[in-house]
Protein backbone atom coordinates (compact mmCIF):
# COMPACT_ATOMS: atom_id res chain seq x y z
CA UNK A 1 0.00 0.00 0.00
CA UNK A 2 1.37 3.43 -0.98
CA UNK A 3 0.80 5.13 2.35
CA UNK A 4 3.21 7.93 1.38
CA UNK A 5 0.40 9.50 -0.65
CA UNK A 6 -2.16 9.52 2.13
CA UNK A 7 -3.08 12.52 4.22
CA UNK A 8 -2.38 12.21 7.91
CA UNK A 9 -5.40 13.01 10.10
CA UNK A 10 -5.14 16.13 12.23
CA UNK A 11 -7.44 18.00 14.56
CA UNK A 12 -8.95 21.32 13.57
CA UNK A 13 -10.66 23.76 15.94
CA UNK A 14 -13.64 24.84 13.89
CA UNK A 15 -17.33 24.87 14.70
CA UNK A 16 -19.61 22.41 12.94
CA UNK A 17 -21.75 25.24 11.60
CA UNK A 18 -18.82 27.08 10.04
CA UNK A 19 -17.43 23.84 8.66
CA UNK A 20 -20.65 22.93 6.87
CA UNK A 21 -20.91 26.49 5.53
CA UNK A 22 -17.35 26.24 4.19
CA UNK A 23 -18.07 22.92 2.50
CA UNK A 24 -21.24 24.25 0.93
CA UNK A 25 -19.54 27.36 -0.45
CA UNK A 26 -16.16 26.03 -1.49
CA UNK A 27 -16.67 22.28 -1.97
CA UNK A 28 -15.61 20.92 -5.34
CA UNK A 29 -17.10 18.04 -7.26
CA UNK A 30 -16.18 15.58 -4.49
CA UNK A 31 -19.04 16.14 -2.07
CA UNK A 32 -22.75 15.54 -1.86
CA UNK A 33 -23.14 16.92 -5.39
CA UNK A 34 -20.73 14.31 -6.70
CA UNK A 35 -22.67 11.59 -4.93
CA UNK A 36 -25.90 12.78 -6.57
CA UNK A 37 -24.14 12.88 -9.92
CA UNK A 38 -22.88 9.32 -9.46
CA UNK A 39 -26.40 8.16 -8.59
CA UNK A 40 -27.86 9.53 -11.83
CA UNK A 41 -24.93 8.71 -14.13
CA UNK A 42 -26.15 5.23 -14.97
CA UNK A 43 -29.22 6.63 -16.73
CA UNK A 44 -27.28 9.08 -18.95
CA UNK A 45 -26.25 7.26 -22.15
CA UNK A 46 -23.88 10.09 -23.08
CA UNK A 47 -21.41 8.92 -20.43
CA UNK A 48 -20.76 5.52 -21.95
CA UNK A 49 -19.52 3.38 -19.05
CA UNK A 50 -19.76 5.48 -15.84
CA UNK A 51 -16.81 5.02 -13.48
CA UNK A 52 -17.90 5.97 -9.97
CA UNK A 53 -15.75 4.73 -7.09
CA UNK A 54 -13.38 2.36 -8.86
CA UNK A 55 -10.47 4.74 -8.21
CA UNK A 56 -11.49 5.99 -4.78
CA UNK A 57 -8.66 4.17 -3.01
CA UNK A 58 -5.23 2.77 -3.79
CA UNK A 59 -5.29 -1.01 -4.03
CA UNK A 60 -2.80 -3.43 -2.53
CA UNK A 61 -1.50 -4.63 -5.90
CA UNK A 62 -1.12 -3.36 -9.45
CA UNK A 63 0.55 -5.07 -12.37
CA UNK A 64 3.52 -3.25 -13.91
CA UNK A 65 3.77 -2.67 -17.67
CA UNK A 66 6.99 -3.81 -19.30
CA UNK A 67 7.38 -0.65 -21.39
CA UNK A 68 8.13 2.88 -20.10
CA UNK A 69 5.22 5.27 -19.61
CA UNK A 70 5.55 8.78 -21.03
CA UNK A 71 3.50 11.46 -19.25
CA UNK A 72 2.47 14.24 -21.68
CA UNK A 73 1.03 17.41 -20.14
CA UNK A 74 -1.73 19.66 -21.40
CA UNK A 75 -2.18 23.32 -22.30
CA UNK A 76 -0.15 25.71 -20.11
CA UNK A 77 1.45 22.66 -18.52
CA UNK A 78 4.97 21.82 -17.39
CA UNK A 79 6.88 18.93 -15.86
CA UNK A 80 8.35 20.93 -12.97
CA UNK A 81 7.89 24.63 -12.27
CA UNK A 82 10.49 26.44 -10.16
CA UNK A 83 9.07 29.30 -8.11
CA UNK A 84 10.55 32.61 -7.00
CA UNK A 85 12.03 33.01 -4.42
CA UNK A 86 14.25 30.00 -4.94
CA UNK A 87 13.69 28.49 -1.50
CA UNK A 88 10.09 27.66 -2.36
CA UNK A 89 9.59 24.02 -3.39
CA UNK A 90 8.94 23.36 -7.10
CA UNK A 91 5.43 22.67 -8.39
CA UNK A 92 4.85 19.47 -10.34
CA UNK A 93 2.17 19.09 -13.03
CA UNK A 94 1.79 15.37 -12.27
CA UNK A 95 1.47 15.79 -8.50
CA UNK A 96 2.68 12.54 -6.96
CA UNK A 97 1.60 10.54 -10.02
CA UNK A 98 5.05 9.92 -11.50
CA UNK A 99 6.41 8.96 -8.07
CA UNK A 100 3.56 6.49 -7.49
CA UNK A 101 4.13 4.83 -10.86
CA UNK A 102 7.86 4.59 -10.22
CA UNK A 103 7.20 3.08 -6.79
CA UNK A 104 5.28 0.35 -8.61
CA UNK A 105 8.26 -0.40 -10.85
CA UNK A 106 7.27 1.67 -13.89
CA UNK A 107 9.96 3.48 -15.89
CA UNK A 108 8.40 6.96 -16.10
CA UNK A 109 9.37 9.66 -18.59
CA UNK A 110 7.95 13.14 -17.96
CA UNK A 111 8.12 15.43 -20.96
CA UNK A 112 7.96 19.20 -21.32
CA UNK A 113 6.57 21.00 -24.38
CA UNK A 114 5.82 24.69 -25.11
CA UNK A 115 2.91 25.48 -22.75
CA UNK A 116 0.79 27.33 -25.32
CA UNK A 117 2.62 26.50 -28.53
CA UNK A 118 0.92 25.00 -31.55
CA UNK A 119 0.22 21.28 -31.70
CA UNK A 120 2.98 20.97 -34.30
CA UNK A 121 5.61 22.64 -32.08
CA UNK A 122 4.52 20.74 -29.01
CA UNK A 123 4.62 17.44 -30.91
CA UNK A 124 8.18 18.11 -32.08
CA UNK A 125 9.31 18.72 -28.50
CA UNK A 126 7.43 15.65 -27.32
CA UNK A 127 9.27 13.53 -29.87
CA UNK A 128 12.63 14.98 -28.81
CA UNK A 129 11.90 14.41 -25.14
CA UNK A 130 10.92 10.79 -25.69
CA UNK A 131 13.89 10.07 -27.95
CA UNK A 132 16.34 11.51 -25.41
CA UNK A 133 14.88 9.62 -22.44
CA UNK A 134 13.70 6.31 -23.90
CA UNK A 135 16.96 5.31 -25.54
CA UNK A 136 15.24 3.55 -28.42
CA UNK A 137 12.81 1.57 -26.24
CA UNK A 138 9.17 1.26 -27.22
CA UNK A 139 6.87 3.36 -25.02
CA UNK A 140 3.33 3.84 -23.78
CA UNK A 141 2.03 7.43 -23.60
CA UNK A 142 -0.49 8.72 -21.06
CA UNK A 143 -1.56 12.22 -22.06
CA UNK A 144 -3.74 14.71 -20.22
CA UNK A 145 -5.84 17.27 -22.08
CA UNK A 146 -4.04 18.87 -25.06
CA UNK A 147 -1.16 16.44 -24.57
CA UNK A 148 -3.31 13.83 -26.31
CA UNK A 149 -3.44 15.97 -29.46
CA UNK A 150 0.34 16.45 -29.41
CA UNK A 151 0.83 12.70 -29.14
CA UNK A 152 -1.60 11.95 -31.96
CA UNK A 153 0.15 14.44 -34.23
CA UNK A 154 3.58 13.03 -33.38
CA UNK A 155 2.45 9.46 -34.04
CA UNK A 156 0.61 10.17 -37.31
CA UNK A 157 2.62 12.98 -38.91
CA UNK A 158 6.14 13.15 -37.48
CA UNK A 159 6.72 9.40 -37.21
CA UNK A 160 10.16 9.90 -35.62
CA UNK A 161 12.49 7.01 -36.46
CA UNK A 162 13.86 6.83 -32.91
CA UNK A 163 10.45 6.81 -31.17
CA UNK A 164 8.12 3.80 -31.22
CA UNK A 165 4.76 4.23 -29.51
CA UNK A 166 2.81 1.07 -28.68
CA UNK A 167 -0.16 2.66 -26.93
CA UNK A 168 -1.68 6.08 -26.31
CA UNK A 169 -4.04 6.69 -23.40
CA UNK A 170 -5.68 10.11 -23.49
CA UNK A 171 -7.33 11.58 -20.39
CA UNK A 172 -9.89 14.34 -21.07
CA UNK A 173 -8.26 15.35 -24.36
CA UNK A 174 -10.40 17.61 -26.59
CA UNK A 175 -10.29 15.36 -29.67
CA UNK A 176 -13.29 17.11 -31.19
CA UNK A 177 -12.46 20.59 -29.94
CA UNK A 178 -13.97 22.68 -27.18
CA UNK A 179 -17.16 24.71 -27.32
CA UNK A 180 -15.66 26.94 -24.63
CA UNK A 181 -12.78 27.80 -26.98
CA UNK A 182 -15.41 28.59 -29.63
CA UNK A 183 -17.22 30.80 -27.11
CA UNK A 184 -14.06 32.73 -26.18
CA UNK A 185 -13.17 33.44 -29.80
CA UNK A 186 -16.69 34.70 -30.46
CA UNK A 187 -16.58 36.92 -27.37
CA UNK A 188 -13.16 38.37 -28.21
CA UNK A 189 -13.99 38.97 -31.86
CA UNK A 190 -11.66 38.91 -34.84
CA UNK A 191 -10.93 42.65 -34.54
CA UNK A 192 -9.47 42.43 -31.02
CA UNK A 193 -7.72 39.08 -31.39
CA UNK A 194 -4.44 40.38 -32.92
CA UNK A 195 -4.03 42.90 -30.09
CA UNK A 196 -4.55 40.22 -27.44
CA UNK A 197 -2.06 37.93 -29.18
CA UNK A 198 0.51 40.75 -29.25
CA UNK A 199 0.08 41.32 -25.52
CA UNK A 200 0.56 37.64 -24.77
CA UNK A 201 3.62 37.43 -26.99
CA UNK A 202 5.18 40.42 -25.19
CA UNK A 203 5.20 38.43 -21.96
CA UNK A 204 6.74 35.43 -23.69
CA UNK A 205 3.59 33.39 -24.26
CA UNK A 206 3.08 31.59 -27.55
CA UNK A 207 -0.42 31.67 -29.01
CA UNK A 208 -0.46 28.84 -31.53
CA UNK A 209 -2.46 26.48 -29.33
CA UNK A 210 -5.58 28.52 -28.74
CA UNK A 211 -7.31 28.51 -32.12
CA UNK A 212 -6.38 24.86 -32.61
CA UNK A 213 -8.59 23.94 -29.66
CA UNK A 214 -11.76 25.14 -31.38
CA UNK A 215 -14.25 22.59 -32.62
CA UNK A 216 -14.01 23.97 -36.16
CA UNK A 217 -10.28 23.32 -36.34
CA UNK A 218 -10.37 19.89 -34.72
CA UNK A 219 -13.38 18.54 -36.64
CA UNK A 220 -12.71 20.06 -40.06
CA UNK A 221 -8.91 20.16 -40.17
CA UNK A 222 -6.98 18.17 -37.57
CA UNK A 223 -9.01 14.96 -37.37
CA UNK A 224 -9.52 14.37 -41.12
CA UNK A 225 -5.76 14.53 -41.75
CA UNK A 226 -4.54 12.94 -38.50
CA UNK A 227 -5.40 9.30 -39.00
CA UNK A 228 -4.66 6.71 -36.34
CA UNK A 229 -1.62 4.49 -36.75
CA UNK A 230 -2.83 0.87 -36.98
CA UNK A 231 0.27 -0.23 -35.07
CA UNK A 232 -0.73 1.86 -32.02
CA UNK A 233 -3.49 1.00 -29.53
CA UNK A 234 -5.61 4.05 -28.62
CA UNK A 235 -7.52 4.30 -25.33
CA UNK A 236 -9.36 7.26 -23.80
CA UNK A 237 -11.11 8.41 -20.63
CA UNK A 238 -13.43 11.34 -19.99
CA UNK A 239 -14.79 12.96 -16.85
CA UNK A 240 -17.87 14.82 -15.71
CA UNK A 241 -18.56 17.05 -12.75
CA UNK A 242 -21.72 18.62 -11.37
CA UNK A 243 -22.21 22.38 -11.62
CA UNK A 244 -19.13 23.96 -9.97
CA UNK A 245 -19.52 26.25 -6.94
CA UNK A 246 -19.66 30.01 -7.37
CA UNK A 247 -15.94 30.66 -6.87
CA UNK A 248 -14.72 27.79 -9.02
CA UNK A 249 -12.54 28.69 -12.04
CA UNK A 250 -14.70 26.24 -14.01
CA UNK A 251 -18.01 27.97 -13.29
CA UNK A 252 -18.42 29.69 -16.67
CA UNK A 253 -16.68 27.11 -18.85
CA UNK A 254 -18.73 24.27 -17.37
CA UNK A 255 -21.95 26.17 -18.05
CA UNK A 256 -21.02 26.95 -21.67
CA UNK A 257 -19.90 23.41 -22.46
CA UNK A 258 -22.94 21.89 -20.74
CA UNK A 259 -25.29 23.87 -23.00
CA UNK A 260 -23.49 22.94 -26.22
CA UNK A 261 -21.89 19.54 -25.65
CA UNK A 262 -23.39 18.11 -22.49
CA UNK A 263 -21.55 16.48 -19.56
CA UNK A 264 -18.02 17.78 -19.00
CA UNK A 265 -15.21 18.12 -16.46
CA UNK A 266 -15.17 21.91 -16.52
CA UNK A 267 -12.99 22.24 -19.63
CA UNK A 268 -13.47 19.18 -21.85
CA UNK A 269 -16.72 17.39 -22.62
CA UNK A 270 -17.26 13.66 -22.38
CA UNK A 271 -18.11 13.61 -26.10
CA UNK A 272 -14.88 15.36 -27.05
CA UNK A 273 -12.80 13.07 -24.82
CA UNK A 274 -13.69 9.94 -26.76
CA UNK A 275 -11.06 8.50 -29.09
CA UNK A 276 -10.14 4.92 -29.86
CA UNK A 277 -11.33 2.47 -27.22
CA UNK A 278 -13.30 4.58 -24.76
CA UNK A 279 -12.76 3.09 -21.30
CA UNK A 280 -15.40 5.16 -19.52
CA UNK A 281 -16.36 8.40 -17.81
CA UNK A 282 -15.08 9.32 -14.36
CA UNK A 283 -18.11 10.68 -12.51
CA UNK A 284 -17.76 13.63 -10.13
CA UNK A 285 -14.25 14.53 -11.30
CA UNK A 286 -12.94 17.87 -12.61
CA UNK A 287 -10.25 18.58 -15.19
CA UNK A 288 -7.70 19.40 -12.47
CA UNK A 289 -8.74 16.52 -10.24
CA UNK A 290 -7.46 14.31 -13.06
CA UNK A 291 -3.87 15.40 -12.40
CA UNK A 292 -4.15 15.39 -8.61
CA UNK A 293 -4.57 19.15 -8.19
CA UNK A 294 -7.58 18.78 -5.91
CA UNK A 295 -7.39 21.02 -2.85
CA UNK A 296 -6.30 18.61 -0.08
CA UNK A 297 -7.38 21.03 2.65
CA UNK A 298 -10.95 20.63 1.43
CA UNK A 299 -10.54 16.86 1.42
CA UNK A 300 -9.43 16.90 5.04
CA UNK A 301 -12.36 19.09 6.04
CA UNK A 302 -14.80 16.78 4.30
CA UNK A 303 -13.37 13.75 6.06
CA UNK A 304 -14.27 15.37 9.38
CA UNK A 305 -17.96 15.31 8.45
CA UNK A 306 -17.84 11.84 6.92
CA UNK A 307 -17.78 12.89 3.25
CA UNK A 308 -15.24 10.69 1.51
CA UNK A 309 -13.87 11.57 -1.95
CA UNK A 310 -14.85 9.19 -4.72
CA UNK A 311 -11.70 9.71 -6.79
CA UNK A 312 -7.98 9.38 -6.11
CA UNK A 313 -5.78 10.42 -9.05
CA UNK A 314 -2.91 8.23 -7.85
CA UNK A 315 -5.19 5.17 -7.90
CA UNK A 316 -6.43 6.18 -11.37
CA UNK A 317 -2.98 6.28 -12.99
CA UNK A 318 -1.87 3.12 -11.23
CA UNK A 319 -5.04 1.58 -12.65
CA UNK A 320 -4.14 2.74 -16.17
CA UNK A 321 -0.67 1.21 -15.80
CA UNK A 322 -2.29 -2.01 -14.59
CA UNK A 323 -4.59 -2.00 -17.65
CA UNK A 324 -1.62 -1.51 -19.99
CA UNK A 325 0.25 -4.37 -18.33
CA UNK A 326 -2.74 -6.67 -18.82
CA UNK A 327 -2.94 -5.57 -22.47
CA UNK A 328 0.62 -6.79 -22.92
CA UNK A 329 2.37 -3.42 -22.96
Amino acid sequence: MYTMFRISPRRYLISAGRLHLYLRQFGSSHGVAAAKLRDTASIDPRLGTPIRDEYARIKDHYETPKLPIVLAHGLLGFAKLHLTPGWLPPVYYWRGIAEALEANGVHVITTTVPPSGSIEKRAEELARGIADAAGGRQVNIIAHSMGGLDARYMISHLRPANVTVRSLVTVASPHHGSSFADFLFREIGSDRLPEIYRLLERVGMETGAFEQLTSTYMINDFNPRTLDDPEVSYFSYGATMDRPPLLSPFRQSHSVISRVEGPNDGLVSVASSQWGSYKGTLVGVSHLDLINWTNRWRWMLRSLVGVQPGFNAIAFYLGIADMLAKEGF
